[in-house]
């Protein structure tokens, strides 16, 4: 799989000039490739299994989807299974403890498939919940809930939605954040989205566009600063501070090796208080309040 470094690079250079990830050369998982997509009704699990699966039937891949409904009504819920491989698949149904990653557009339904996990498999799940029943547990303990799992990278969709233009792109925001743990190629699943959205406009098309590659370029980041060792719930804080023009990959390894240590957790609440956000250049973690460095932890790590 490719580096962090070179794919959060080429993505942030690309977003603000509307190229796609048909220039990048990726080095994709295998097939095959067992997914559980899960969400409610309403929340657009079928737009990403389209892009997800007519990328991988642009290789030649095999192809079986499996879509199962909650009721019928927005708020049901929803879930796809997708296994995509390079030989024929006989069957639609994911096996129980089988599945490589759970994708999910709905924390709650995130949660609610982990038995579907294989002990190798990865959840990538919003943080962003869909409050569809009364009694919908606090955020908070479903974070922590999903944060306990041995594999996951959690993206706030919602956030990188309204970002990309739309709050209704939240789906191709975590299309983008699944693409580089499939056995497809991203200009193969852009190709897809531009075929999906085509009837509503350039605009949409470009929107959706812009969603799926923050999607992905998210997941690099989580994923980077969880192999540098930071903790999840700092790296959940420390992504709501990015904005779509950074950082480098100079200065996300900086930011990963800052948040690693003691004073890691000094310098978010110095963050959230300013409402700084981070830049794209390193020298701007130097402007921070002094005594948010921990210490001179700063000082040993630039």
């Amino acid at each position: 799989m490719i580096t962090c470094g070179i794919t959060v690079n080429y993505l942030y250079e690309n977003l603000s000039e509307g190229r796609g990830l048909s220039h990048l050369h990726i080095g994709v998982y295998p097939a095959p490739a067992e997914m559980i997509l899960a969400g409610v009704g309403g929340q657009g699990i079928l737009s990403i299994a389209y892009v997800l699966d007519h990328a991988a039937l642009r290789q030649n891949l095999h192809v079986k989807q499996a879509d199962v409904h909650g009721m019928a009504q927005r708020g049901g819920a929803v879930q796809s299974h997708s296994r995509i491989a390079d030989r024929a698949i006989h069957s639609d149904l994911i096996p129980a403890g089988a599945a490589g990653m759970i994708l999910g557009v709905e924390p709650l339904e995130s949660l609610r498939y982990t038995h579907l996990l294989s002990p190798e498999g990865t959840v990538v799940s919003t943080i962003a919940p869909h409050r569809s029943i009364p009694d919908y547990p606090a955020i908070s303990e479903l974070l922590t809930q999903l944060e306990g799992l041995p594999n996951v990278v959690l993206i706030d969709s919602d956030r990188l939605a309204r970002m990309a233009g739309s709050p209704k792109a939240h789906n191709m925001v975590m299309a983008g954040a699944a693409v580089f743990s499939l056995p497809i190629e991203a200009a193969n699943a852009e190709k897809a989205s531009r075929r999906l959205f085509a009837s509503k406009g350039d605009r949409i098309v470009e929107v959706n566009l812009r969603a799926f590659r923050l999607g992905a370029a998210f997941f690099e980041i989580y994923r980077e600063l969880a192999a540098i060792g930071v903790q999840r719930e700092r790296i959940r804080r420390f992504s709501a501070k990015l904005g779509a023009a950074g950082p480098t990959p100079e200065s996300l390894r900086i930011w990963g090796d800052l948040l690693c240590g003691d004073g890691g957790g000094e310098i978010l609440s110095s963050l959230e208080s300013q409402d700084l956000e981070v830049t794209p250049e390193p020298a701007a973690i130097e402007e921070l309040p002094h005594g948010s460095l921990g210490g001179g932890e700063a000082e040993r790590n630039m």
